[in-house]
């Protein structure tokens, strides 16, 4: 790739994250005291109605790994996220889910919430995810017990999370230090 080739490349990639970026900025919906109080909830339903800014965020996502060959979707606004990035990059989805929605055998993983504590699975058979390369994806990163806890599943499985990214960080909350070595893409970080 020539020196021009790369500079329109981030340029294109920078323009990308801006669109992006400006759609949560203008479309997310706050709620204090919820889902407790205390919390303050970060409703991105308008970003995903929005056409423009949910492919935005989508094109945004996609090119945190465009290498991977499967997108995992953290359960619930995840599978949105993932369904959308996996049509895009042409890759398969997986649904991270909440305990007890899957049939067994599973793969589990307990994890600490802001608000309290929960458990995610995968299938343990039935996808052969040994070797894969995957694009773990979740809507917002708070205190980090979620995403870690999915990147723990699939490492279990023997797959490799070559990224991760969410729409919004909560950094203040401290979620990234939770996180593995794989490099981490968040589009708007408060």
């Amino acid at each position: 790739m020539s020196k021009h080739e790369m500079l329109e490349t981030a340029e294109v990639a920078g323009e990308r994250a801006a669109r992006a970026e400006a759609a949560v900025q203008r479309l997310t919906r706050w709620r204090d005291d919820f889902p407790t109080p205390g919390v303050r909830f970060a409703d991105l339903s308008p970003v995903f109605a929005d056409s423009e800014g949910f492919r935005a965020v989508l094109d945004c996502l996609a090119a945190c790994a465009p290498d991977a060959d499967l997108v995992a979707g953290v359960d619930a606004r995840g599978f949105l996220l993932g369904a959308g990035v996996a049509a895009t990059l042409g890759t398969g989805v997986i649904a991270v889910r909440k305990a007890g929605k899957l049939p067994p055998p599973v793969i589990s993983r307990e994890y600490t919430l802001e608000y309290g504590s929960a458990a995610l699975e995968i299938p343990a058979d039935g996808i052969d995810l040994k070797g894969r390369k995957v694009l773990l994806l979740d809507d917002v990163l708070a205190t980090g017990g979620t995403l870690a806890a999915a990147a723990e599943l699939f490492a279990a499985a023997g797959a490799e999370v070559v990224a991760a990214a969410v729409v919004l960080e909560l950094g203040f909350l401290k979620g990234r230090e939770r996180q593995g070595d794989y490099p981490l893409t968040s589009i708007v970080e408060l």
